[in-house]
């Protein structure tokens, strides 16, 4: 996979009104992407990363989108069609599962069936050269080979098999030239993740960081993030990003 040039690129980052696809947004406009900024529910944050954006004199879009709606989905490419008739990079950013009040199924059909959606209903934006960059977690990636937080179990499950139906998608993506990556991160200061993991189980954070030394803040991820969609990557390759020692001794690809 060649290396990317983010100038005048067009860059859609699924939920990013807050925490990682924020900073993400940020990163990516601040390269040189016009971004849109997609969100669910936060109109009012996602207007406030449009506009730091652009008082940064970058560009930017804020346009709704629940990922796991078909409607909605077809609306937010719909908006990116009209108003761009393209789409250069694609950050599968939003994911979910511990929320409170959702249905039982509701984890894998945000971190599968939507992440598939997506890439299914991008593809005809996306043309020779352009990229997919998956966002994930350790505790995700490495699913079944180490210890599991409890509370995270059903996200990091979904997520797996979002990314292994992902996976399944990139002889395609390749014949059609378009690159793929996962980039990886354990716990990261300042999500939602984090706040929900901290609520049901107080001090997680604390003692994570304690046990690797350092715990990457959104922005230090949003920049792994960044710097994954712009280099040579091969499709098939994960960016592991902070400590993964106590993930390596039995993981699986």
């Amino acid at each position: 996979m060649p290396e990317f040039s983010l100038s005048e690129k067009i860059a859609l980052v699924t939920g990013s009104s807050r925490g990682i696809g924020r900073a993400t947004a940020l990163r990516l406009a601040e390269a040189g992407a016009t971004v849109v900024v997609n969100y669910r529910q936060k109109a009012r944050r996602a207007d406030q990363v449009v506009a730091e954006i652009t008082e940064a004199g970058g560009r930017a879009l804020a346009v709704a989108g629940d990922i796991t709606d078909a409607a909605s989905r077809s609306a937010l490419f719909g908006a990116i069609r009209e108003q761009f008739g393209r789409l250069d990079l694609l950050v599968l950013n939003a994911s979910g599962g511990m929320e409170a009040n959702m249905p039982a199924d509701y984890a894998l059909r945000l971190n599968r069936d939507a992440q598939v959606a997506m890439v299914q209903e991008a593809r005809p934006l996306m043309t020779s050269g352009a990229r997919i960059v998956y966002v994930t977690s350790h505790q995700a990636h490495f699913f079944g080979t180490a210890e599991e937080l409890p509370e995270y179990v059903p996200v990091a499950q979904s997520k797996r098999a979002g990314e292994d139906a992902l996976r399944a998608l990139i002889p395609d993506l390749e014949e059609a030239g378009i690159g793929f990556v996962t980039v990886s991160g354990d716990m990261i200061v300042g999500t939602i993740t984090a706040k929900l993991l901290e609520r049901t189980n107080p001090g997680t954070m604390a003692a994570r960081e304690a046990e690797v030394g350092h715990l990457l803040t959104v922005e230090e991820f949003a920049d792994r993030i960044v710097e994954a969609a712009q280099a040579q990557i091969p499709a098939d390759h994960t960016v592991l990003t902070g400590d993964v020692s106590d993930f390596l001794p039995n993981a699986r690809a």
